[in-house]
């Protein structure tokens, strides 16, 4: 199992910790700092992903739960995944394009599931350029999470099912998408990054430049 890199800057003190607490006997502490050198690697585990190849489809870019599908005043459609900590917390690339924006801003830190967290609690909004559409994918801190980690900037290609960044214990992802997308998802539906199909876009080119073989599903 692939391990998120941020872990080890989490996990190797407290592994030295472990190890001395075990070289001084103290048997408890030792056993509960190797419980929680576990539960932290569970927590950024990064599996493999089946990522469908189909031309116009759009990815779960997260693991968790579906908990809004709402329409905006903007004329989108937003579909909301709240992960809980037990959740994979690796983010992904809903669709292949171009990043067209990183938008990161301050905010609060309400409970991740509650829709008012998307407008008032800290986040990234990532902003992706298919080729014929503009879509939206934003990264929001809940009660838990308090660091959200993004590794794309302006002008990056991305794949779908790419690796883009994750948020630390616990949080959510708002995907921005057309009100035309043939949405496959419903509420309370669990999906997972990369390879659950959260809908299909209809309209304009189907397959961006730079993927020829969109028809084949790949892992990432």
């Amino acid at each position: 199992m692939r391990i998120a890199r941020d872990a080890w800057s989490i996990v190797l003190p407290l592994a030295l910790a472990a190890v001395a607490a075990g070289l001084l006997g103290w048997t408890i502490l030792t056993w509960a700092l190797v419980i929680l050198v576990a539960c932290v690697l569970a927590f950024f585990r990064d599996p493999r992903r089946e990522v469908p190849g189909a031309p116009d489809l759009v990815v779960a870019p997260a693991d968790g739960k579906i908990v809004g599908i709402t329409p905006t005043d903007e004329g989108e459609l937003r579909v909301s995944i709240f992960m809980s900590v037990f959740d994979v917390h690796v983010n992904r690339a809903p669709v292949a394009g171009r990043v067209t924006g990183v938008h990161y801003h301050k905010g609060m830190f309400l409970p991740a599931f509650r829709d008012k967290a998307s407008l008032r609690n800290e986040q990234n909004r990532i902003e992706l350029d298919d080729g014929t559409r503009q879509l939206a994918m934003v990264q929001i801190a809940g009660l838990v999470a308090r660091r959200i980690v993004c590794r794309v900037a302006m002008g990056d290609w991305l794949e779908r099912g790419q690796r883009l960044g994750l948020i630390k214990f616990g949080s959510r992802v708002d995907l921005y998408l057309p009100q035309t997308i043939e949405l496959q998802v419903h509420m309370g539906d669990r999906v997972r990054g990369g390879s659950s199909v959260i809908g299909r876009l209809v309209g304009g080119d189907s397959v961006p430049a730079g993927n020829p073989n969109s028809d084949r599903p790949s892992l990432l």
